[in-house]
């Protein structure tokens, strides 16, 4: 393990996120009241000891960046890092034009280490995963290059690469988010997709990304050009995601692509399940994160003696919680909600103020939001709408950092 290095892609604009991602880059954005989303890959990794980091920055990376100086820092002594590295424009006045290309542009930095693995992950998904699992996989098949996957619903499988295998899972087809995806065998509801988590031969990665930076027709982009050639020519191997195991729990094969809004809202509810499937509590697989310095949370009775009712909900330090009814919700840090305020399957990312007698059915707010007192959301979508709000298909109404609302 001692020779394998990581390269983290976390530049992502992450559109469809807006407006959670309108001053922050998607890897940033807040998750589960404590964590952010890079958090999770970075406990993947340093809880598999595998402690030679870099991640590759591009868009609003400034969170980010505060982020990982103040949960992230690693003594250079002992020879581990996670270092952020911002895009710098090293082969040229260009930003990162793909996956591919973003490695490329950082290729030095792989060959001053000369490790004999490269792990390239994303940075954007809910899951937990063993990466030495993966890596020892990698190694006994003697593999030029191992693509970690998963089963989704054939219905959402055109969002992924999606993947063949034969008997012995080296990969024999594969294409990048088609219009008409391949069933598994067997299996016509459901489809075999890259998690876009891979483990690649450094020569090979280097063979493969050079003759890339040189065809002027490519993407350079994993998905859409190296993995479609290099499984024609080369051994590449598939690693079952169902096959890792997390010490410490039994159902360890949650994962999901939170690249959209609702997405983002469905990962929050599975939380509060009873018995949930991406849990949060396991000492033998802590999940680290930047903690502030604010005191534990307060759930308290109003003036009247009316007392605070809390439901199958994710409270974070420093909220202030009055005489407030709270059901199918995650609060993050410093949210303060007044008395006779109603919250039901909400999602508040922190230091929001929530005034008294307000109702929120289906809210996502960003940090920094005040809403009004007596102000309902979530209830007429016009209205919501009209106050410069973002409502999605689903139903969901998203609240922008800082925004004010109901204070017309």
């Amino acid at each position: 393990m001692a020779r394998t290095l990581a390269m983290i892609l976390a530049g992502g604009a992450g559109t469809r996120l807006f407006p959670l991602t309108q001053t922050r880059t998607k890897p940033a954005v807040p998750f589960a009241g404590g964590l952010r989303l890079v958090d999770l890959v970075l406990n993947n990794f340093v809880n598999s000891d595998l402690l030679k980091i870099y991640l590759l920055t591009q868009f609003k990376s400034q969170s980010l960046n505060i982020h990982l100086r103040q949960a992230w820092y690693l003594s250079g002594l002992t020879g581990n890092f996670i270092d952020a590295i911002p895009a710098q424009m090293r082969m040229g006045k260009r930003w990162y034009e793909g996956t591919a290309d973003a490695i490329y542009q950082n290729i030095r930095l792989i060959e001053q280490h000369d490790p004999d693995n490269v792990c390239i992950f994303g940075s954007d998904h809910i899951y937990k995963m063993d990466v030495r699992q993966m890596v020892r996989y990698h190694e006994k098949s003697g593999a030029a290059l191992t693509v970690c996957a998963t089963r989704v619903p054939i219905e959402e499988a055109h969002r992924f690469g999606v993947i063949e295998v034969n008997e012995n899972f080296r990969m024999t087809g594969f294409e990048e988010k088609p219009t008409h995806p391949k069933p598994l065998p067997g299996n016509p509801t459901m489809a075999l997709v890259s998690m876009g988590n891979y483990v690649f031969d450094a020569k090979v990665l280097y063979k493969s990304l050079y003759a890339d930076a040189e065809n002027k027709l490519s993407n350079h982009d994993f998905g859409h050009d190296i993995i479609p050639k290099l499984y024609k020519d080369k051994q590449v191997q598939v690693y079952d995601f169902t096959q890792n195991k997390i010490q410490g729990e039994t159902n360890t094969h949650y994962w999901r692509d939170v690249g959209t809004l609702y997405s983002f809202w469905e990962a929050h509810m599975d939380l509060l399940e009873c018995e949930p499937q991406f849990e949060l509590n396991n000492e033998k697989w802590p999940l680290r994160s930047y903690h502030p310095p604010v005191p534990s949370a307060r759930i308290l009775a109003d003036e009247k003696g009316n007392h605070s009712t809390i439901l199958n909900s994710l409270i974070s330090s420093g909220c202030k919680i009055v005489g407030s009814r709270v059901e199918r919700s995650v609060l993050g840090f410093n949210v303060h909600l007044g008395a006779g305020s109603r919250l039901q399957e909400c999602v508040i990312l922190g230091r929001a103020h929530i005034g008294a007698g307000s109702y929120l059915n289906r809210v996502i707010t960003d940090k920094g939001v005040s809403i009004a007192p007596g102000t309902e959301i979530g209830v007429n979508p016009e209205q919501d709408k009209a106050r410069g709000l973002t409502v999605t298909e689903e139903g969901l109404t998203v609240i922008a950092k800082g925004m004010r609302v109901g204070f017309e």
